[in-house]
């Protein structure tokens, strides 16, 4: 198990900083990003659907399909339109926001479209439109904060946006991966009272403290390092900034983490699939991710870590 976690592992970083390196030279940002986004998207909407028919549940398919993908379309929209206006009225997440609506509206189509005939018992549309609506806020939504996160620069303008590029991006996943793993190592060594155990009974305390510690400190001083000196900022100040923001995507990390545990737990499965040998599937990889984007784009969009 350990041997097929390396090399899949691996095998994902090394596509991942392929993509990134085209990414980062291409006219405009996310182009190479953006696709790889949805392809995600479609494999984790797949496995949550796996989940809820697991447990008994059976929400229209094609309208979870659609409804999911709708916040991550609207999401890349600024990356398809060429000549993007940057005083575009609906904002950056305006356009999550109408992706999300659509999304909820195609899942009250659909549902209304079968009613009485596929399904019969009582409150079994509602609990379907309930869950197709966990599927496009959980996995859509969060998702498409991804994206956002790669069109950070855009928004910071001037010589900043040359120099921070792919940095909001991989700042998150550097951060909240390394924690993900230091947890995983510090746990399996001085692991002792459980954190969770009724939701990820291999989570201690003592890993999930370690492993952020480990993690923010890494991160914080890598940030340092390449941002400080371009913000005007001195070196303690934007360190603690750094710290700070390192700390709270770790924490938004281990509540995604356990988030998905919990519906793992819920449907009685291990993993989300099976096609990623050790590493289970696209929500096992993406879980702690998913809870952390949002957080790890408000840090910058509000200034606490960007300029």
């Amino acid at each position: 198990m350990l041997r097929w976690r390396l090399i899949v592992g691996s095998s994902t970083v090394v596509l991942l900083a392929a993509l990134c390196w085209l990414d980062s030279q291409a006219e405009r940002p996310g182009v190479f990003l953006a696709p790889l986004a949805l392809l995600l998207c479609l494999l984790a909407t797949q496995e949550i659907l796996r989940m809820f028919r697991a447990s008994g549940n059976r929400p229209l398919a094609w309208a979870v399909y659609v409804g999911t993908l709708l916040p991550m379309l609207a999401s890349s929209a600024q990356v398809a339109w060429i000549d993007y206006p940057t005083d575009c009225p609906i904002g950056r997440i305006g356009w999550i926001a109408c992706g999300l609506v659509a999304g909820l509206l195609v899942a009250f189509v659909g549902e209304a479209a079968r009613f009485g005939k596929d399904v019969q018992q009582p409150g079994a549309s509602t609990t379907n439109l309930s869950l197709a609506t966990l599927s496009i806020l959980y996995v859509g939504g969060l998702l498409a904060f991804l994206v956002q996160l790669r069109l950070v620069p855009d928004a910071l303008g001037g010589e900043l946006n040359q120099s921070v590029g792919l940095i909001p991006l991989l700042s998150l996943i550097g951060t909240v991966k390394l924690s993900d793993t230091c947890q995983y190592i510090i746990g399996k060594r001085f692991g002792q009272r459980k954190l969770a155990p009724r939701l990820s009974p291999g989570k201690t305390w003592e890993g999930t403290v370690g492993g952020i510690g480990a993690a923010v400190l890494i991160s914080s001083l890598c940030l340092s390092a390449l941002l400080h000196g371009k913000l005007g900022l001195t070196t303690p100040t934007y360190l603690s900034r750094a710290f700070l923001y390192c700390l709270l995507i770790c924490i938004a990390g281990i509540v995604g983490d356990l988030a998905e545990s919990m519906l793992k737990r819920d449907a009685g499965v291990k993993d989300s699939s099976t096609w990623l040998p050790g590493l289970g599937g696209v929500l096992d990889m993406l879980d702690s991710l998913l809870v952390a984007a949002p957080v790890a784009y408000a840090c910058w969009i509000a200034g606490l870590i960007g300029p």
